[in-house]
């Protein structure tokens, strides 16, 4: 009989959100399967807990998770963590858990600490329906079509992002989505936690003016339905008062065109035409 896979959240900062359950599980399996063993091992010290550590993280994710299945075959326990938070959500586990499900190994998840729904939690924005997005790619073109695809996203986004990228990611999602709110979380339940409760081209301007530090989840406001114009009953002038919404969030004239010509069909010349005449 095979072993069990157990997802075990960690704490995203503060130790003391580790939840006795998860200490238990730690302890009781035969091995665990951590990120960098060299933070999971500070949270064992801490805990007081004496276990094998195998590596597992991108880079090796599929020769290590070959040898997990194996001794999950062979019918021992093992414990996956991540170096904070819950694992498989935007993290490698995904995978191993995704053969487990093929192979028939059963899978237990614990609820613990995820930074994605504690910063939904304190936003301020819609919780009813959402939408994790995770991190946005580091390539231009995959970048700006994955924000292309959320233009018309009602739900509230989340996303995760690094301080030497919230600038840019700020700035680009300001260019695709237009100025919506956001509520901007980082060094959550650290010492230095911080939530701000603005608009994305407000955001820009406080980074600008204060550096990023530690790690972000941005929480975006959804579209409102009212904000997406209708590409098969918009006329000339309603798409015009759309160019001036974006306008007035910060975003430039080509721009704005650009992107409701898009949303609506409307040439960009014929747009740009409208545009300025009732500036006339």
């Amino acid at each position: 009989m095979s072993g069990i896979l157990y997802i075990v959240p960690t704490p995203i900062g503060n130790l003391g959100d580790i939840t006795a359950r998860a200490a238990e599980t730690l302890s009781a399996v035969d091995f665990i399967a951590a990120e960098d063993t060299r933070v999971t091992v500070r949270l064992l010290n801490h805990l007081g807990i004496k276990k094998q550590l195998v590596s597992y993280y991108e880079h090796n994710a599929v020769e290590s998770g070959e040898k997990i299945l194996s001794r999950l075959i062979a019918g021992e326990s093992c414990a996956i963590v991540s170096d904070a938070g819950t694992p498989a959500v935007s993290d490698p586990g995904e995978a191993l858990v995704k053969s487990c499900a093929e192979m028939g190994i059963e899978v237990i998840s614990l609820p613990g600490p995820c930074a994605a729904i504690a910063a939904l939690a304190v936003s301020g924005l819609s919780t009813q329906r959402f939408t994790f997005e995770g991190f946005l790619s580091v390539k231009r073109k995959s970048r700006f079509d994955h924000l292309k695809s959320l233009r018309a996203e009602t739900r509230t986004m989340i996303f995760y992002e690094a301080p030497h990228k919230l600038l840019t990611t700020l700035g680009d999602m300001l260019s695709e989505l237009g100025d919506r709110r956001i509520s901007i979380s980082r060094e959550l339940t650290k010492l230095h936690e911080e939530t701000i409760r603005t608009t994305l081209s407000q955001a820009l301007i406080h980074f600008n003016d204060n550096p990023p530090r530690g790690e972000f989840v941005l929480v975006v406001e959804g579209a409102a339905g009212s904000d997406i114009v209708n590409e098969k009953t918009a006329s000339p002038a309603e798409a015009a008062e759309r160019v001036d919404e974006l306008r007035s969030g910060g975003m430039k004239l080509m721009e704005a065109v650009r992107l409701v010509s898009e949303e609506t069909g409307i040439s960009k010349n014929e747009l740009y035409s409208v545009c300025v005449s009732t500036r006339e």
